[in-house]
């Protein structure tokens, strides 16, 4: 469990700093060669070192839903939103959002078992705490009021 609980931490810190890259690069170029240069560089990246590590396994491919062959191309739309949601947002309340919508979206396919996934029922501790989740990101996004100062 500690190891998952870390490779979840780090997922984040990476996808944090992913997503400041990904901003960076669609400064000098359109949003689809930004999602076509990650997505690329991450198949080539991976395709070696599955390759390096998994050998002639790596090419084994197993038996699964049709629709679950074409993940990668939500991955299109990942890439997308994210650097869009950065460059309108601003990096922290962009990666809110998508954090927000993640345990939403999460916690609702999780309750109703789809895509193969084994139903988990909907508590209220789960629904208070993406409440609280919700909430927190209302306090981070909103701004507080300023007392105006009385001058001599």
């Amino acid at each position: 469990m500690i190891v998952g609980i870390l490779m979840a931490l780090a997922a984040g810190s990476l996808i944090s700093v992913q997503t400041m890259f990904n901003s960076k690069v669609n400064e000098a170029v359109s949003s689809q060669t930004t999602t076509a240069l990650v997505l690329g560089m991450g198949f080539a990246a991976s395709f070696c070192m599955g390759v390096l590590f998994e050998g002639v396994e790596f090419f084994a491919l197993k038996p699964m839903q049709a629709w679950f062959w074409f993940s990668g191309l939500l991955g299109i739309g990942v890439v997308t939103c994210v650097v869009r949601g950065v460059k309108l947002l601003g990096a922290s309340n962009a990666i809110l959002l998508v954090m927000v919508s993640q345990l939403i979206c999460a916690l609702w396919w999780d309750s109703v078992g789809w895509f193969g996934l084994e139903t988990v029922t909907l508590t209220m501790q789960k629904t208070i705490g993406v409440t609280v989740l919700i909430t927190g990101l209302i306090l981070f996004k909103a701004t507080p009021k300023r007392l105006k100062t009385v001058s001599n």
